[in-house]
Order: structure tokens, then sequence, then C-alpha cells
């Protein structure tokens, strides 16, 4: 059973149910990964506690992942990058494995080299992904300070109104930045971003990571790892 700790925001963890759906192997309903989801979005911003001016969520997605776990999870993932800000600290009182996006993401870069982030300030302060990269030999292309204000907070917050066009054209513009600045491939690292994208019908092609979509393949390929391939196991 795995677990998804939601809600932040719903729309985006919405979208990885439906990707997890995807990117299983069925041929019918039980052929699919038995899921467990805690969707709470009052849980506080992850973005103004990374940057010192709101509350930690951490309280709160612990007490997510403990619902989860004495439902029966016997693995977690987050529907959030931001949230894998704390994502040491969760490990450390959990006593199931959390999937790490970024992890996720990265591994299906392929030959790509100079890799974009399209992420909350939030992500970008926190840096797990530029970790991840750099310990990867990748080069890191960041959006300048204008294209984060201007195109990709912006869009989010139009994501979270359900605004999801505008949000879109404003997403594929970020994307056309990095990519005109040498970004061979952009990691799309934050959940909001594919959902706005995929509602003016844009088609990165190759350019894109869509990290929900990473995540999602990792979750199955762990359980079918868990599950020795079985969906009745």
């Amino acid at each position: 059973m795995i677990g998804v700790l939601g809600g932040m925001g719903p729309l985006a963890t919405a979208d990885f149910l439906r990707k997890l759906v995807a990117a299983t192997p069925a041929e019918r309903d039980q052929d699919h990964v038995p899921v467990l989801v805690y969707s709470l979005p009052q849980i506080p911003e992850r973005v103004p506690a990374i940057l010192g001016d709101g509350e930690s969520p951490l309280p709160a997605m612990r007490a997510g992942v403990d619902v989860l776990v004495r439902a029966g999870a016997h693995c977690v993932a987050m529907a959030c990058n931001t949230a894998y800000h704390w994502f040491d600290a969760l490990v450390a009182a959990c006593p199931v494995p959390i999937l790490h996006i970024a992890d996720a993401a990265v591994a299906e870069l392929g030959d790509a080299r100079r890799i974009g982030l399209v992420a909350t300030a939030g992500t970008l302060h926190s840096g797990f992904y530029q970790q991840r990269l750099a310990a990867a030999a990748r080069e890191i292309v960041l959006p300048d300070a204008a294209v984060e204000q201007e195109l990709i907070l912006p869009g989010i917050r139009l994501v979270k109104e359900a605004r999801l066009r505008e949000a879109g054209a404003l997403f594929a513009r970020a994307l056309v930045d990095l990519h005109a600045r040498g970004a061979e491939r952009v990691i799309l690292a934050c959940t909001e971003v594919p959902v706005g994208l995929a509602a003016v019908d844009s088609d990165p092609g190759t350019i894109a990571v869509d990290a929900t979509d990473s995540l999602a393949r990792a979750c199955v390929a762990w359980w079918r790892t868990a599950t020795n391939g079985s969906a009745r196991a």
C-alpha cells in the first residue's frame, strides 16, 4: 500500500493520482497500485516557512504521515516538491520508506548535461535539486529573478486559484526562457507547473521532465518490487 501525503495543493495531488494510474501497467482494476491519500490543504504554507517568515508545516506533515502509516501504508510519497525540504526530518520519524521526488526526476534526465529548474522560491532556496544535480555532474540553469517573480510564482498562484490557462501561458514562457539560456532539459520541479502546462496543451517535448510523473513511476516501481510484480501479493 502506498500512502500519499497531499493537499499541497489539492489539484496537484489529484494530478499525481491520475499520473500514478497512467504509469501502472494494468489490464484490469486489480492490477493497479493500492493507494491511501491524506489530503489536507490546511497544512501551513511551505515557502514562507523555508524563507523564515511562516509557521513550520513539519508538525502537520508528520501527523499526516502518521495517519497514513497507521492506516496501513508501507511507503509514502508527497505530491509537493517544496515539502521535501523537510524530507530528512520526516524520514527520521517514519518507520516506512519515503520516496524522494528529486531522486526520481534526476534519474530520468538521460544524457542531458545542462538542466533548468522551474520551482518555487522555497524549493530553490532549499537546494535539494541543486545538490542532486551537482552530484550527478550536471550543470544547473536557474531562472533569473525576473522569470521567477513575473512568470513562475504568479503561475503557481494562478493554478491554486484554478486559473489554469493563464498559469500555463506563464509557465510556457518560463520554459522558453530557460531553453534559450542553454538548458537541454528542464525539470518541472513544482507540482502545479505541469497542471498549468496541460491546460494550454503545451508540449515541451523532450525538454521537460515532469517531476510528478517521475514520482508516479518511482511509486509504481517500488510497489512492483515490493510485491514481486504481482498485483495480488
